[in-house]
């Protein structure tokens, strides 16, 4: 009795690593800064711009660490292979606040919360309406952002507005992760071009 609850034990265990063996593997994603240095610089010569990035807001059904792609006109799918490496809350305030830098020749960028409480003269509040993803066709992102500038009168504000449909230059995933990037570095050209025409911080 005993070697025959050994014996189905040990075809139990070998059934168990079977499965895990025959997994598919996971991939991580993560989105980068794309945007160049255009040379323009700060709106003011010997501004000091000390920028927060963040908070994000993002539609639910794209807030997972899956990656949610359009399977058709009305239908999403969750592919569970294929996932962000950390949460997009995380990862597009980043990437945001690193194109602002390189496109503002600032080093004093920070994503939320990491400056939640620090000195900074703006701060960039993003809403994003849309993320989607069509693999092999294209990304677009839509996204309302609010520029937040304190002055002696009080808190100044500017806001926006910026739609990127991006097109995917392959199949795989990577390239769909690609294009967001690209799209994301679009909405960091406009809120910099936003922040250069804005009110000069108070010394």
């Amino acid at each position: 009795m005993t070697r025959a609850i050994g014996l189905a034990t040990l075809v139990l265990l070998i059934g168990i690593l079977s499965g895990c063996a025959g997994s598919p593997p996971v991939h991580f994603y993560t989105l980068s800064a794309e945007a160049a240095a255009d040379g323009t610089g700060p709106a003011t010569v010997g501004t000091e711009l000390r920028i927060a990035v963040g908070p994000i807001s993002l539609p639910e059904v794209v807030d997972r660490p899956q990656l949610v792609v359009r399977s058709g006109p009305n239908k999403v799918t969750l592919i569970d292979e294929h996932r962000w490496a950390e949460s997009l809350k995380g990862e597009i305030p980043r990437v945001i606040a690193e194109n602002l830098s390189r496109l503002l020749a600032t080093g004093q960028v920070w994503a939320y919360p990491q400056n939640a409480t620090g000195s900074f003269n703006y701060r960039v509040l993003v809403d994003i309406q849309r993320f989607e993803s069509t693999p092999g066709q294209m990304v677009a992102i839509d996204v309302l952002w609010t520029i937040q500038h304190p002055s002696k009168e009080g808190t100044v504000s500017k806001t926006g507005r910026t739609t990127v449909q991006q097109p995917v230059a392959g199949k795989g995933y990577d390239s769909l992760v690609v294009a967001h990037s690209g799209a994301l570095a679009t909405i960091s050209r406009d809120i910099a071009e936003a922040i250069r025409v804005f009110s000069p911080p108070s010394p």
